[in-house]
Parts: structure tokens; sequence; C-alpha cells
């Protein structure tokens, strides 16, 4: 029994790498507004989404997850890909979209 402790407690230690609720992407091929608010409203469309913000200069794409709710990065991935673009990186983070957008619109 004390080995399926350890277990256990090893792998809910190593949880929240993957429960993460917001996905930061690098997308290229965006080059206007046109193409930042094509793939925010596709993106939000998404039944997981509660928040999206697509940022053109740092070819930034964040997506939050809408509590209890988990982002799918593959069909995620292939949204923004149908929708003419590449996703050249997709990794989970722990900001949120406004703390992204508030990093992203410092920088500026």
């Amino acid at each position: 029994m004390n080995k399926t402790l350890i277990a256990l407690a090893f792998g809910l230690a190593t949880l929240p790498a993957f429960s993460a609720t917001t996905l930061r992407a690098t997308v290229n091929g965006m080059v206007c507004a046109f193409c930042a608010q094509g793939i925010e409203k596709r993106i939000a469309k998404m039944d997981a989404t509660k928040a999206v913000f697509v940022d053109l200069k740092n070819k930034t794409v964040a997506i939050e997850a809408k509590e209890g709710k988990a982002l799918d990065q593959k069909a995620i991935a292939a949204e923004i890909a149908d929708a003419g673009y590449d996703v050249v990186k997709m990794e989970p983070t722990t900001q949120s979209v406004a703390e992204i957008k508030a990093q992203l619109k410092a920088k500026k």
C-alpha cells in the first residue's frame, strides 16, 4: 500500500504541468488585424475557450480555458492551421490571458 500512495503522490505532484488553464502559441503568417480577428473568432467559438488574445507583433496567440474545462492543443493547432497559419510552438503557461496581454503590451 505504501508504494501505491507514493506513486499516487508522485503522479499528483506532476499533474499541474499538464493541467495548465492557458496555452501560449507562436503563430507565423499573421500580418494584419484581419488575420488576428479571424484566429480570435475561430478559437473563441471552441467550447473550452474562456478568453483569447492575439498579438501580431509578437506572433502570439494566448488561449485561456473556462473553469473546469481543458484546452485541446491539437484541436487548437488544427483550427489555426485550417485558418491558414502555421503554429510554430504551443506551450502551457500559468499566466492568464490578461497577464500575457499586459506583458506584451508593456513591451511596445
